[in-house]
């Protein structure tokens, strides 16, 4: 058996895998992705992330600047775009500063949003306006779904305050014809012994002292009677003040109930992202049309009226044409 030879193993065993891939050629593949645009922007993106972890913070800088020509903050925004874009395709059509800007929606919203709004003829600067309005219709509908849920809350917490007060009420009601029905009782009792003649009660005696002692005591026994009436009147009256303050208790629930039905259907107009985001647009449009017409007016206080005619012209085509839109 011949010998093994030790050399050759040696070799093998020093020499770099095949798949190791050295500064040198990330070098050149950004280079050429840099020639090519589109879709290679994500190569370039992997190629820095790829150098970062094989250089060090000070030869990162040096060859960001010396061999790719790029800022750090360039690099950071490609490498961005490697790790979070994942459509090459759109990337290619988009190129990389829309595509930054897209970065700020979910990656399950991006696509979408680019078909909707047809981003790839839009500029940077509409695009910029488009996710600020996306994101501010976003934030008008959970606002108002979070209006919605606390109205929803507060209707409950109403309606179970009015049959609390409902209850009340009928306490109150019962306790006021109780009242009123022992004031009327006791008023009857008080009249009927008023009119009772003391000689009645001591009709036998012909003693004076026993007519006087008899007329005492009667007295004596109004007295006690009115105080009971005084008694059952301010009870009644207790009673009928219960009854408005529950009325008025109630009254306030029920007024409150119906302005919480009305907060309940305009939060859950708003609720509907596409309604906000028309609400949104809406308000933009009334804007530009109020200052539209504010520079038509402006022109047509010139001794040339060209540029306001052709003003005036543009604003009734474009009235038209948003005419058209609600057909």
């Amino acid at each position: 058996m011949s010998k093994p030879d030790l050399g050759r193993i040696i070799a093998q065993t020093m020499a770099p895998p095949a798949e190791v891939r050295t500064i040198e050629t990330i070098t050149g593949d950004i280079l050429e992705a840099k020639r090519q645009g589109g879709e290679a922007i994500l190569t370039i993106g992997r190629c820095l992330i790829e150098a970062k972890e094989m250089l060090s913070h000070g030869e990162w800088r040096s060859w960001l600047e010396e061999r790719v020509e790029f800022s750090e903050r360039s690099a950071q925004r490609f490498m961005r775009l490697a790790r979070e874009w994942s459509n090459p395709t759109t990337l290619s059509d988009l190129g990389a500063s829309k595509a930054l800007m897209l970065l700020a929606l979910p990656e399950g919203e991006r696509e979408r949003f680019v078909e909707d709004h047809n981003v790839i003829d839009m500029s940077a600067r509409q695009l910029e306006q488009a996710i600020r309005d996306r994101d501010e219709a976003r934030q008008a509908a959970e606002a108002a779904k979070a209006d919605a849920a606390a109205a929803e809350q507060a209707r409950a917490k109403m309606e179970e305050d009015m049959k609390l007060l409902n209850v009340r009420l009928s306490g109150a009601q019962e306790d006021r014809e109780q009242a009123a029905q022992a004031v009327a009782r006791l008023e009857a009792q008080l009249a009927e012994l008023k009119e009772q003649p003391v000689e009645v009660a001591v009709e036998t005696v012909v003693d004076q002292a026993a007519i006087d002692k008899a007329r005492e005591e009667a007295q004596v026994a109004v007295s006690i009677m009115q105080a009971k009436l005084d008694k059952a009147r301010y009870e009644k009256e207790r009673a009928e003040a219960r009854q408005k303050n529950a009325e008025e208790a109630l009254e306030q629930v029920r007024l409150q109930l119906e302005e919480q039905a009305r907060a309940e259907k305009k939060a859950a107009l708003g609720a509907d992202k596409d309604v906000a985001q028309f609400e949104v647009l809406f308000d933009q449009g009334k804007d530009l049309a109020n200052k539209m017409r504010g520079m038509l007016l402006k022109a047509r206080g010139r001794e040339d009226q060209a540029a306001a005619q052709g003003m005036a012209k543009a604003l009734r085509a474009l009235a038209e044409a948003i005419g058209r839109c609600a057909e």
